[in-house]
C-alpha cells in the first residue's frame, strides 16, 4: 500500500507485536504479508516463591518499544512508514495499577501462575457454586438456554484470572483499598499496553481478551456482574471493552517519534485463528507453542461446555461476531523445553530423529503437567511424570513418549471438541513452534484421522494482529484478499489407522490417572 506526502508516493507497512509468553517480537509486514523487518527479545519470567510466575510490568513496557524499534531499524524503513499497529498478547495474564498515578501496584501474575490453587479447589468445593450449579441445571432443564448449561458446569481454574484477581484483593491491601476507593485498574497486557502507549488516556481491551479472563460473560457480552458480586470484584477496575479490528487512538508521538495508530487489539489464540484465516464455521486451528489450544469456530453462538471447553469470542468487527470453543494442555513447548534442560537432547531439532530411531516408547508414559491437567481432566494438582521406566529405557524412549504425550494431548482435546460442540469439522490448520516437529504433526494427523494443514508462516498470532490491524487501517481490503496470501507449507495425511495406537493411548490414559490430585 502506498500514501502520497508532500507530492512524494511513499509505500506503507504495518506493525505487529506479538507478546508471547516466551518471547516478544515485532513484525513489518508488507502487503503481500511478507516479513520486512523483525526483532524479539525473551520475555523475563520470574518465579518469586514455588508455583508463582511472574513479570514486571515496567520490564515488559520497555521491551515492547524496544522491538518495534529495532524492527523498524533492521527493515531499513522509517517510523513514518508504518501505517497502523496491532498487537497480540498472551492472555489471562494481568496486574493492577493506580488510576491516578499510573504505577502497577504489584507484578503481572502470569497465565501459567498456581499461587490461587488452593482458592480454586476450595470454591470447587464450596456450598455456594454446588448450589449455582444445581440452580442452573434445574433453570436448563425448564428453559433450556444454554448459558445455564454452562453455569450448571461451571468450575474455576487457575488458568482464568479470576480466582487469582481475588487472591490479589485478599492479599495486598493497597490494592484493595484503591479498588473499593474507585482508584484502581485493572488490565490484561494489551490494556496495560495500550494505557502507556496513549500516555493513559485509554483504559481499554478488546472482547477476544475479554472473554478469556473467567470474568466476562459471552452470553450477555459485558464483564459478569453475577460472578463480580460473588467474589466480590468491584466492575469499577474493568476496562472498556471494544471491537478487536478498531481504532483504538494512536500512540504518543513522544514514544516513536510519530504517531501510529493502533488498529488492533486481539488475544493471541484468536489472533492465529483470524491468521489461519479459519473464518467459517468449523474451521479448526491448532496451536502448538509453550502450550496447545485447539480452537474450533462455532459461529455466533458460546459453547456450552461440561468437560472444560471455554466459550471464547474470537473477535468482534462492526456487526461481526465470532465465537470460538477451545481446549488446552498447558505444558507442550514446556515439557520439551524441560527435557533439553535435563540433557536429553542438545536441540529441539534432534528430537524427530530420537523418536523415529526406536519402534515405540518401550512402554514408557510421560505426562505433561508441569502447569496441571486441563480439559477435560481439569485437574490442577496433577503432577508431570514419566511411568514405565526400566533398565532398558533409553534417553531415545524417554523423548518419544514426551512427542507421543504431545499428540496423545490432541487427540483428548479434539475427541472432547467433536463430542460437545457437535459441529462438523471443515479444515485443520497448525502452526507453532512445535508443528516444525514432523512426528508429532504426523502421529496427529494419524490419531485425528484427518489432513493438517501446516502453514507456512511462523509466527501466526503476529499475522493475525497484523490482518486484523490492517483491515481496520484500509491496508488490506478483504477477508478474500487474506486469503489469497495463505499458503500451507505442508499438509501431513493420515498414514495409520489410530487404532494401532489405541493399546498405548490406554497405557497412557492410566498413567493419567496416577498423576492426578498429586500435589493436593
Amino acid at each position: 500500500m502506498s500514501r502520497c506526502k508532500n507530492g512524494v508516493i511513499e509505500q506503507t507497512y504495518i506493525l505487529s507485536v506479538d507478546v508471547g509468553t516466551t518471547t516478544i517480537r515485532c513484525h513489518i509486514y508488507d502487503s503481500a504479508a511478507k516479513v520486512r523487518g523483525t526483532s524479539s527479545r525473551k520475555v523475563e519470567l520470574l518465579y518469586p516463591n514455588p508455583g508463582w510466575v511472574e513479570l514486571d510490568p515496567d520490564v515488559l513496557w520497555s521491551q515492547f518499544v524496544s522491538v518495534v524499534k529495532e524492527a523498524v531499524e533492521a527493515s531499513g524503513l522509517h517510523m513514518r512508514q508504518m501505517c497502523a499497529l496491532g498487537i497480540s498478547t498472551q492472555r489471562a495474564t494481568f496486574t493492577t495499577w493506580n488510576r491516578k498515578t499510573g504505577r502497577p501496584f504489584h507484578n503481572f501474575i502470569s497465565w501459567q501462575d498456581l499461587r490461587a490453587a488452593d482458592l480454586v479447589k476450595s470454591w470447587n468445593k464450596s456450598c455456594l457454586l454446588k448450589t449455582i450449579n444445581g440452580f442452573s441445571k434445574v433453570l436448563y432443564f425448564l428453559s433450556r438456554r444454554k448459558r445455564f448449561l454452562a453455569a450448571s458446569a461451571h468450575s474455576f481454574t487457575t488458568q482464568h484470572i479470576s480466582l487469582r484477581l481475588v487472591w490479589i484483593l485478599q492479599n495486598l491491601k493497597e490494592v484493595q483499598q484503591a479498588a473499593a476507593e474507585g482508584n484502581c485498574c485493572f488490565g490484561t497486557i494489551d490494556t496495560w499496553l495500550l494505557y502507556n502507549l496513549t500516555k493513559g488516556s485509554v483504559h481499554a481491551t478488546d472482547f477476544s481478551n475479554a472473554s478469556s479472563t473467567g470474568i466476562y460473560d459471552t452470553y450477555q457480552m459485558c464483564w459478569s456482574h453475577f460472578f463480580s458480586s460473588i467474589l466480590s470484584i468491584p466492575l469499577s477496575v474493568f476496562p472498556a471493552v471494544v471491537d478487536t479490528s478498531f481504532y483504538f487512538g494512536q500512540s504518543d508521538s513522544s514514544i516513536f517519534g510519530v504517531a501510529i495508530p493502533i488498529t488492533s487489539v486481539v488475544a493471541d489464540q484468536q489472533a492465529a485463528m483470524f491468521g489461519e484465516c479459519c473464518f467459517d464455521v468449523g474451521d479448526v486451528k491448532i496451536t502448538m507453542g509453550t502450550g496447545t489450544f485447539i480452537d474450533i469456530n462455532t459461529g455466533r453462538k458460546p459453547h456450552a461446555s461440561v468437560s472444560g471447553l471455554y466459550p471464547l469470542v474470537g473477535w468482534k468487527i462492526g456487526k461481526e461476531l465470532v465465537l470460538l470453543a477451545e481446549g488446552n494442555a498447558a505444558d507442550t513447548g514446556t515439557a520439551i523445553k524441560w527435557a533439553e534442560k535435563l540433557g536429553l537432547f542438545s536441540d529441539p531439532l534432534e528430537t524427530e530423529m530420537m523418536a523415529k530411531s526406536v519402534p515405540d516408547a518401550d512402554g514408557v508414559c510421560f505426562v505433561p503437567s508441569f502447569s496441571g491437567l486441563q480439559a477435560p481432566l481439569n485437574d490442577p494438582h496433577a503432577c508431570a511424570c514419566f511411568l514405565g521406566l526400566k533398565p532398558s529405557t533409553s534417553k531415545n524412549h524417554l523423548v518419544r513418549a514426551i512427542l507421543e504425550s504431545v499428540a496423545f494431548r490432541n487427540k483428548q482435546l479434539y475427541d472432547t471438541m467433536l463430542r460437545e460442540t457437535r459441529v462438523p469439522v471443515t479444515t485443520i490448520r497448525a502452526d507453532g513452534g512445535v508443528c516444525n516437529n514432523n512426528f508429532i504433526m504426523q502421529l496427529s494427523a494419524d490419531l485425528l484421522n484427518q489432513k493438517i494443514y501446516k502453514s507456512e508462516f511462523v509466527d501466526m498470532s503476529s499475522l493475525g494482529a497484523a490482518f486484523l490491524a490492517g483491515l481496520a487501517a484500509g491496508f488490506w481490503a478483504s477477508r478474500e484478499e487474506l486469503k489469497m496470501l495463505r499458503n500451507a507449507a505442508k499438509i501431513f495425511k493420515p498414514q495409520k489407522i489410530n487404532g494401532d495406537y489405541e493399546e498405548v493411548m490406554c497405557t497412557w490414559e492410566k498413567a493419567i490417572r496416577r498423576s492426578l490430585d498429586w500435589y493436593n
